[in-house]
């Protein structure tokens, strides 16, 4: 059973709704608007250097006394650096992803840390249970950024891990509004994880004209590739017809790390190269078209939970 407390106590939050760590989106001025509308928010630091990171850590502090949180690709290359300022600055709650989650979590609780483990399947949801973290995230094949390679849907995902472990659980993947939040706490998560819907928020730190892009984005507008490398979901532009173009003829993956080359996602979610740059977003883009303050987005998604909440109430029932 969905039990919204267990994420409100566990994060010491009002509502069970966590802003993702978006890299080149998600910096401070995005995690504080997230944290006092009364979900968490949550800083990217994968796009960081270590001092970068620590600005946006002591600025969140200062724009908020509310709990946040930092999400950590554990395979990023200064993890070690990033986890000592994150030790160092008391941050109280990390997200951590693409990786591993036992070589941290331990030491993170030590320091009195809430570990969050982000997931794309049933066998990785149990390891990070295992490993000791206090809360998975369980991602569908929906989402933007870095994905899964088993192609699962949120829909299909929540259930299977929500049978499988008994922490805490958020589902992400596919939810921007109150009624896909419904829809997951339905299916067994405890709350919910919200990427896209963010970016497309005032205090998000992706360029403008990327934001407009993503909020003229229609079904069918992304497509999930480069799994040989590390599986992420593009909104197609040129750059990525330059990827689809190597797969039919039949490329290695040392020519598909040629054609990524450095800093393709900085280029087009942070310089606003629609052509030249990786365009990382995810299938529910589709579904919004306007660019609003984070808190106005926590409002909207947390009005139409309540009001879809009562009418699922009000479904007939059947002998």
């Amino acid at each position: 059973m969905s039990d919204p407390r267990r994420i409100t106590d566990l994060f010491g939050i009002r509502y069970p709704l966590v802003q993702a760590g978006m890299i080149w989106c998600s910096g401070w001025r995005l995690a504080a608007a997230v944290s006092e509308a009364g979900g968490l928010g949550v800083i990217g630091s994968g796009s960081m250097y270590p001092d970068v990171l620590r600005e946006h850590v002591r600025k969140c502090k200062t724009a908020t006394d509310r709990p946040f949180a930092v999400n950590v690709p554990l395979l990023y290359p200064n993890v070690e650096e990033h986890m000592a300022t994150i030790i160092a600055e008391r941050v109280p709650v990390v997200f951590t992803s693409a990786g591993d989650p036992r070589t941290w979590t331990g030491r993170l609780k030590e320091a009195g840390i809430c570990v969050v483990h982000v997931v794309s399947s049933v066998k990785f949801a149990r390891k990070a249970e295992q490993a000791g973290v206090d809360a998975v995230v369980a991602e569908g094949f929906e989402a933007g950024g870095h994905n899964g390679r088993e192609e699962t849907t949120t829909l299909v995902l929540i259930p299977m891990v929500r049978d499988a472990i008994s922490l805490p659980l958020l589902a992400a993947g596919g939810i921007a509004s109150g009624r896909a939040m419904v829809a997951a706490m339905a299916l067994g998560a405890d709350g919910v994880q919200v990427g896209s819907r963010f970016v497309c928020s005032m205090e998000s730190s992706a360029h403008p004209s990327f934001k407009q892009r993503v909020a003229t984005a229609e079904e069918g507008d992304t497509v999930l590739t480069l799994k040989e490398l590390a599986p992420v979901r593009l909104i197609r532009n040129p750059f990525q017809a330059q990827v689809q173009a190597l797969y039919q003829q039949g490329a290695s993956v040392d020519e598909l790390k040629a054609l990524l080359g450095r800093g393709r996602a900085k280029k087009g979610m942070f310089e606003g190269d629609l052509v030249e740059g990786e365009l990382e977003i995810g299938q529910v883009s589709g579904q919004f078209s306007d660019i609003l303050p984070a808190a106005r987005i926590v409002e909207d998604i947390m009005a139409e939970y309540h009001a879809v909440r009562s009418g699922v109430a009000s479904l007939p029932t059947y002998a």
